[in-house]
């Protein structure tokens, strides 16, 4: 039988600091994927219509649930893309905050637990600000060609990303386990 990667996979170790990310986009792809909320199959969602690329390996985290219905996003920072549906342990680093047609929609950034080049990488604060600038741009013109409006206001420090994976993992507590 198949596990539901969303479901049955542990949040983490030590969450919300270390968590578990499931890739679902390696970074350089125009191929969205998601995971099915039913089966727990990677599914195609579409190719992007801009001729952006993911700027890193993008997946959730699983058992969380975030304000737009869905898992909590993470981005996962590490030197090489990450095959989808892999798991990667992974510690928090900052969040991303975006409004995706109105709606909040925050990314998780976080670094992968097992790359020397990125795991010495404890806050956002510690990313080169081009990069900050890389994630911002994607974000903001990938649905440009959708006709769809995408901002990102700012990025925050690790401690307010815990604090939005508490809140997500409570949310999935409240909405599966009745």
């Amino acid at each position: 039988m198949i596990k539901h990667p969303w479901h049955e996979t542990p949040v983490g170790d030590n969450p919300p600091e270390f968590i578990n990310g499931i890739v679902e986009i390696s970074t350089g792809m125009r191929t969205k994927y998601e995971v099915d909320k039913n089966t727990g199959l990677l599914k195609l969602d579409r190719i992007l219509y801009s001729a952006v690329y993911y700027p890193a390996n993008y997946g959730f985290i699983p058992q969380t649930l975030g304000d737009d219905h869905d898992p909590l996003d993470i981005m996962i920072l590490c030197r090489e893309p990450i095959q989808p549906l892999c798991l990667v342990p992974a510690r928090v680093i900052g969040v991303m905050r975006m409004i995706d047609q109105g709606l909040g929609d925050e990314k998780i950034l976080a670094v992968a637990e097992n790359d020397a080049n990125t795991k010495h990488l404890n806050d956002i604060s510690e990313l080169e600000s081009h990069f900050k600038l890389e994630l911002k741009e994607f974000f903001e013109s990938y649905k440009k060609l959708e006709n769809k409006i995408v901002t990102v206001p700012d990025f925050q420090d690790k401690q307010t990303a815990m604090k939005i994976i508490e809140k997500a993992m409570a949310s999935y507590k409240t909405e599966f386990h009745k």
